[in-house]
């Protein structure tokens, strides 16, 4: 995805568990109003105005985008290098801030479909849930949100749960690579632990959304029952699904779920344990074939799952792409001056990604047509990640898509 010059860093790995706060802030923030369920009334779009950009042809609707996902705290420690065992060391500096893959890449959505400071060509609503006794929701995570052009009203407080929290060290000796322990909380609780009552909630909404964007940091339950709902072909106007298998689960994701799936994005870990997946394997074994290139592998995810695309981020060296009509190719990395934090890298590019993908569909287009762009979207996802990785933290360091003309 980016690569830098002052070393030789090859090994980074950009759809690690991420998370974080919001880029400029304003302080005019609306006080948020408190609320216990999503159900009580459809979302509202964000005020933002309808002028279209150039990459949307005028007579295509608005796209709409719907992340279902993680909300997280991230306690962000910063240091030289990590400690060994039994040893304490004075690290650089702690940054609590608003997180979670799910958070991260509904940020990214939003963030990616502002044309100008002032114009936000999709709507972004965001499916997920909070603890509704702590402080996080309404002094972070939604100010974050709602400033990246993402509509908040599906999100639920749970009375029963706390707000998820990830703690992260970030090595700077290593270019910033990151350790995370990741606590669900109300990650894994009521609104995202049953599939009926999401599907509520997107059934209230006033139109289809044309992507769902689907991570691993949700009970894998509900994540298996999302993707054969979405997934079903028998069913023309369900949206498409983005899936960026992040943490994969241990026991894996079944064919019977994956099938059909429009876009399945891996980094280099993630497609040898997801490969392994779809052969019935436990992704903890070592088999033979684990050292293939991606060009190997991803030919299985269309062989044997029907995957429309498979997108694999491969660091320093690029995104390789694949269709299931057998185009591929990989796009280079974006070489940057030096990398800061690679914490929310990989949400970054599936975020800018899936806005992509929204903004073709919207047109009326079928996912199939989409073959032919795909290395556009994969470089402007690229270019994105690689500004991020030059920031410190994860939300704040999505950048706008205003900033990268």
């Amino acid at each position: 995805m980016y690569d830098y010059e002052s070393s030789a860093y090859s090994n980074i790995k950009v759809s690690n568990l991420s998370m974080n706060t919001s880029h400029n802030i304003s302080t005019h923030i609306k006080t948020p109003k408190s609320r216990q369920t999503p159900h009580s009334k459809p979302p509202q779009t964000t005020k933002m105005s309808n002028a279209t950009p150039t990459t949307t042809p005028p007579s295509a609707k608005r796209p709409r985008i719907t992340v279902i996902g993680s909300l997280n705290i991230d306690f962000v420690t910063a240091t030289p290098r990590c400690p060994g065992p039994g040893e304490t060391l004075t690290a650089t500096s702690l940054t609590v801030s608003a997180g979670g893959k799910g958070g991260n890449q509904a940020v990214a959505c939003g963030r990616s479909s502002f044309t100008s400071q002032t114009t936000q060509d999709a709507s972004v609503n965001m499916i997920g849930a909070v603890g509704a006794k702590d402080p996080y929701y309404t002094t972070l995570l939604q100010p974050a949100l709602e400033q990246s052009g993402v509509d908040t009203t599906s999100i639920e407080q749970s009375t029963v749960a706390q707000t998820g929290s990830a703690s992260i060290i970030v090595e700077e000796a290593i270019g910033g690579e990151n350790r995370i322990l990741f606590v669900p909380g109300a990650n894994h609780a009521e609104l995202l632990s049953d599939v009926g009552n999401i599907l509520a909630v997107l059934n209230s909404y006033p139109s289809t959304p044309d992507i769902v964007v689907l991570q691993g940091e949700i009970p894998r339950t509900t994540t298996l029952g999302l993707l054969e709902y979405f997934n079903d072909g028998s069913v023309g106007d369900r949206a498409k699904v983005v899936f960026n298998p992040a943490p994969v689960f241990p026991e894996g994701i079944p064919i019977s779920a994956l099938r059909g799936t429009a876009v399945l994005i891996m980094n280099e870990t993630e497609v040898v344990q997801m490969a392994r997946s779809i052969e019935g394997l436990p992704i903890g074994d070592v088999v033979e074939g684990d050292g293939l290139r991606p060009e190997e592998l991803a030919p299985r995810f269309h062989e044997r799952a029907d995957v429309e695309i498979v997108v694999i981020t491969l660091g320093a060296k690029g995104v390789y792409f694949s269709t299931k009509s057998g185009r591929s190719g990989i796009v280079a990395g974006v070489k940057v001056a030096k990398v800061v934090d690679t914490t929310a890298a990989g949400d970054t590019f599936v975020g800018y990604f899936a806005t992509a993908v929204a903004r073709f569909l919207a047109t009326g287009q079928g996912i199939g047509a989409f073959y032919e762009e795909i290395e556009g979207a994969v470089s402007t996802a690229n270019a994105a990640a690689a500004m991020c990785v030059q920031r410190r933290g994860a939300m704040q360091s999505i950048p706008f898509a205003y900033d990268m003309e």
